[in-house]
């Protein structure tokens, strides 16, 4: 099976794929491109994942952070792999890449700059920033925002992101303004509106435009890794989706 990664036209003209599971050489929970290096998948099928992938984005190798929820950006580097969950450059042939099982992936251009840049933005980090992070760093190396187009990739729908009271609270502190992108559930849980928050965030912060590709991991196993989906079937591990972008 070839592989099959979805694209957005508000990023034509720029390299780039949101990588579904189809194609890949694991098997059993992580049946596929499972590209996570931090999963208990077989390191060398994974790094065969990994190779797959960088061929089809037309490079040797792919430019990563270690992530942790974080709201840092920094600028790309294949010989480090600082603790960060977004990374920009302005290098022509350097591949960024996000790891997601849910949390937003987001790929952003600003090709009249030449400068792009890709996140991680689960929750956390979309609250306290990572998305206008990313866009100061790629401000740093001469984009303008006012130019960038940003595309959030596979990520969970608020259909299937229930959550509780004190998740609630914490997006109600921040601002009480956050209260729209929750919809009331069942048994005194709410359904967090994840993407609309992205999307949010970064036409707050000022990009020419944005959109999601309007797929959800949860709710297509066959083609997207889902840490919720995985928690709910009481399965060992999950497999990571990988999204890249290069110039």
């Amino acid at each position: 099976m070839t592989l099959s990664p979805l694209t957005s036209p508000l990023l034509d003209g720029v390299t780039h794929g949101f990588f579904t599971r189809e194609g890949g050489a694991s098997t059993g929970v992580y049946a596929g491109l499972n590209c996570g290096t931090g999963s208990s998948d077989q390191a060398e099928v994974v790094a065969v994942n990994r190779a797959r992938v960088a061929e089809a984005m037309g490079v040797k190798a792919l430019a990563g952070v270690h992530q942790e929820h974080s709201a840092a950006a920094v600028v790309a580097d294949l010989e480090a792999k600082p603790k960060a969950d977004a990374l920009v450059t302005a290098t022509p042939g350097l591949a960024l890449t996000i790891l997601t099982a849910d949390c937003q992936p987001v790929l952003f251009a600003d090709t009249q700059a030449g400068v792009i840049g890709a996140a991680h933005a689960g929750w956390k980090g979309a609250v306290d920033g990572v998305l206008e992070a990313t866009l100061d760093r790629m401000e740093d190396l001469g984009a303008d925002r006012a130019h960038v187009k940003a595309v959030i990739g596979p990520s969970i729908s608020q259909r299937a992101y229930e959550v509780g009271q004190e998740f609630l609270e914490r997006f109600m502190d921040e601002d009480p303004e956050y209260g729209r992108f929750f919809v009331n559930g069942v048994d005194g849980k709410y359904q967090f509106d994840l993407v609309g928050f992205g999307l949010f965030r970064l036409r707050a912060a000022g990009v020419a435009e944005a959109e999601w590709t309007g797929h959800c991991t949860y709710s297509d196993p066959a083609r997207f890794y889902s840490y919720r989906r995985t928690t709910h079937r009481g399965e060992a591990d999950y497999g990571r989706l990988i999204a890249s972008i290069r110039l």
